[in-house]
């Protein structure tokens, strides 16, 4: 379960579509399903940045429950590849910050321009339930204890502490890129933080990487980055 687990929010954070399954309003009971893209929270939340006028909006204000399902396909026995659905209830972020728009920006700089339209906002799924498939017999329900909202302790600290990597420690997300991604990059930056790892902006690509179990707390983080540092010292670009 645990490997299952792993794979699950591999590919979460590394995916960025996926098909939303929404209660339809205009044909009560059914569900209607649609093309979406997302990033991910500090938590295992998905962010959507979604205009009033389209059907899965309208569909999510007049009811909150819906499903996402991302896949992974391989290029032969489709029935055979990865796929994460995930339940819960989509809301509003009516607080939305700057901050909750530059995140977006970052994995989806063409979107900046959609913040001059008064009809788009941002919405929050908030999971509840996580259904894995890895293949033929790899399937489960997955513990929901990391999946529902989590409220990290190092998320009021998130910008210094990326500061303090990307300024004091950038041989060490260099190292863990090359180790992890075979990817040799001077100039690579820490961009953001989650409970599960920590995303890379690498020559205009962004890449995730994974930790082995979450990390709720700054002293957890510290711990972890400590040990990639110490493990990837041998990948250091000199």
């Amino acid at each position: 379960m645990i490997d299952y687990e792993n794979k699950a929010v591999e590919l979460l954070r590394n995916c960025r579509e996926g098909v939303l399954s929404t209660v339809s309003k205009k044909f009560e009971g059914y569900p209607f399903g649609s093309f979406v893209t997302f990033i991910t929270g500090p938590d295992r939340s998905v962010i959507f940045y979604a205009s009033d006028i389209a059907q899965h909006t309208i569909n999510i204000k007049n009811n909150s429950k819906a499903c996402l399902t991302l896949f992974n396909l391989n290029e032969g026995d489709k029935q055979d590849s990865s796929r994460l659905s995930l339940l819960g209830d989509i809301k509003k972020i009516e607080d939305s910050s700057n901050e909750v728009s530059e995140k977006f920006v970052d994995f989806f700089p063409e979107s900046a321009q959609y913040s001059k339209m008064h009809d788009f906002n941002f919405y929050k799924l908030s999971v509840n339930e996580a259904r894995w498939i890895g293949g033929f017999g790899k399937i489960a329900w997955l513990d929901n204890s990391n999946w529902k909202n989590a409220n990290p302790k190092w998320l009021k600290q998130e910008a210094s502490m990326i500061k303090h990597m990307n300024d004091d420690h950038a041989n060490s997300i260099i190292s863990t890129l090359h180790a992890k991604k075979g990817l040799k990059d001077k100039t690579a930056k820490m961009l953001r933080l989650t409970i599960d790892g920590y995303y890379v902006l690498s020559k205009r690509d962004i890449h995730f990487i994974e930790f082995d179990e979450p990390c709720l707390n700054v002293k957890e983080y510290r711990k972890k980055l400590v040990e990639l540092a110490d493990k990837f010292r041998d990948y250091e670009l000199i």
